[in-house]
């Protein structure tokens, strides 16, 4: 039998080049760092997961680099000698040694799953019970620029046929100022595509109640996690209010976080990530309280490599509940390919890839360019 016990840990730190800067509420990027976790079996097995976080820790409180030292240092020394396959036993005494550090902690998962499924030969999605489907809608992301080149973007985007649904940001600029840029890209694009807006937490309840109903008129199929995370009944009212859905993004990070939101009827969508919540088995029992009280799922994005990308990939393929698609655009975004064989995107979807573990094989040379110094 195949030996499945951990005899060697290593991160790496990479930081990829983005096509064009991408805007956030409050940073921006123009290069994308990741932290790659390897765990290496002694019966010659190799796991990879990814620790990544959009544009540094203003969004999860971590950063790729307090990640790696959190691997190193804490999480090294009871991942030696376990096995692959004893993934809740080590989930359980990884939290007994570190609150909270989910995308640290993600990366570890990952891996694990990856190592354990390679060993077995299977795909991940076998791990986690099976598909559901083989592909998710990609939404293309666009950042908070001027209406003009925002629109320019999605029409490209549009002749492509890559892509037929679009998320904005918003929350960089004065709030009347932001909803009229973004009514004007919404009446270019209203027919032919669908528009969905994502705040990041910028505004307050109040703000939300006076200048979301004017996106909603302009044709806006969905809002995103208007109010911070922790004002889960703000959010409800906000969610009471708009005859389009609200998607919890922030809010949601654990399955507690999932029951209450449903409780309240705060969100008719959840955002999924692997990222944000500690890994594929915390977000698969966040979609299965998702679909017990009925409520779809979209699975959300952390600008991940290809790495990250196909675990959210595998799990966004085994979760029923996501039919709300994706925004898997990662490594669109990227002016580097980490794989030997790139991820399929066609037809608007992201197709799951054949093969065992995650179904991907790295770019060594390509890793080996990018690593960190």
């Amino acid at each position: 039998m195949t030996d499945l016990r951990i005899e060697r840990v290593e991160t790496v730190l990479l930081d990829v080049p983005l096509r064009r800067p991408h805007r956030f509420a409050r940073t921006e990027m123009n290069a994308q760092p990741v932290l790659l976790v390897f765990l290496y079996t002694r019966g010659g097995a190799v796991g990879v997961g990814e620790g990544v976080v959009p544009a540094g820790p203003w969004w999860g409180g971590e950063s790729v680099e307090t990640m790696a030292l959190v691997v190193e240092r804490y999480f090294t020394p009871i991942l030696l000698g376990r096995r692959v396959d004893d993934v809740a036993g080590i989930l359980r005494d990884l939290g007994d040694a570190v609150a909270a550090n989910l995308y640290a902690k993600t990366a570890v998962e990952v891996a694990l799953h990856d190592a354990w499924a390679r060993s077995l030969g299977v795909p991940v999605h076998t791990l986690l019970g099976g598909l559901a489907r083989r592909s998710v809608p990609v939404t293309w992301a666009l950042g908070t620029d001027p209406a003009p080149a925002v629109v320019d973007e999605a029409l490209a985007k549009l002749d492509s046929g890559m892509h037929t649904s679009f998320k904005l940001k918003m929350g960089a600029q004065d709030p009347a100022a932001d909803v009229a840029r973004i009514r004007s890209v919404a009446e270019k694009l209203v027919g032919v595509a669908s528009v969905r807006v994502d705040l990041n937490a910028r505004w307050d309840l109040l703000t939300s109640l006076t200048h979301l109903p004017r996106l909603a008129d302009a044709g806006v199929d969905l809002v995103e996690q208007p109010v911070p995370g922790a004002e889960v009944e703000a959010l409800a009212e906000i969610n009471r209010a708009l005859p389009i859905p609200v998607m919890a993004d922030e809010s949601l990070r654990t399955p507690g976080d999932a029951l209450r939101l449903a409780r309240l009827r705060a969100a008719d969508v959840y955002s999924l990530k692997t990222t944000k919540s500690g890994g594929l088995r915390a977000t698969r029992a966040i979609a299965e309280v998702a679909a017990a009280a009925g409520i779809p799922c979209h699975a959300g994005t952390s600008i991940e490599s290809p790495v990250g990308t196909a675990a959210s990939l595998q799990l966004a393929c085994t979760a029923p509940s996501v039919t709300w698609g994706s925004e898997l655009f990662g490594p669109l975004l990227m002016t580097e390919e980490l794989l030997t064989t790139p991820l399929r995107y066609a037809d608007g979807e992201l197709h799951l890839p054949d093969g065992p573990g995650l179904g991907i094989e790295l770019d060594l040379a390509a890793v080996r360019r990018l690593r960190r110094s």
